[in-house]
């Protein structure tokens, strides 16, 4: 898919001025930063979509964990005494 992008003069100099700073084209660093745009939003609406499914089920189920018992449990991360998810409750 061939794509054109129309950019300001200012931006245009910058990019490469930038470019030849990293000793890189202007297209890779255009193409990088849409990279890294897309990979961010895509992870932005993953969590999105998570945490609409979580209230879902939260109202359907009343189940949760509590914010003391969720930081209890992530202290425990990367430690010799690890902890098991906590059970969720009414």
């Amino acid at each position: 898919m061939a794509t054109s992008l129309k950019i300001d003069d200012a931006l245009k100099a910058r990019l490469q001025d930038l470019a030849a700073q990293r000793r890189r084209s202007p297209h890779w660093i255009m193409l990088e930063a849409i990279r890294q745009y897309v990979d961010r939003e895509e992870a932005r609406e993953s969590f999105r979509q998570e945490a609409l499914a979580s209230w879902s089920a939260y109202r359907e189920t009343g189940q949760h964990l509590t914010g003391q018992e969720a930081r209890d449990w992530l202290r425990t991360w990367g430690t010799d005494d690890e902890g098991t998810v906590p059970e969720c409750h009414d």
